[in-house]
């Protein structure tokens, strides 16, 4: 996980996980409509959870 994404996960949480899929992508700008904090923690987690498989 760069440093970018991070940066960007933490500005604009769906704009991080564009290339993870239209699942991913909606899930996080969900979440970042109910809260920015959870939208920044599922993308975190997206991000993570890919960077280690």
């Amino acid at each position: 996980m760069s440093l970018g994404r991070v940066i960007l996960a933490i500005l604009f949480p769906p704009l991080a996980v564009y290339d993870r899929g239209c699942g991913s992508i909606l899930i996080t700008f969900l979440l970042t409509l109910a809260g920015w904090v959870p939208g920044v923690i599922a993308a975190l987690v997206i991000l993570n959870k890919n960077e280690n498989q």
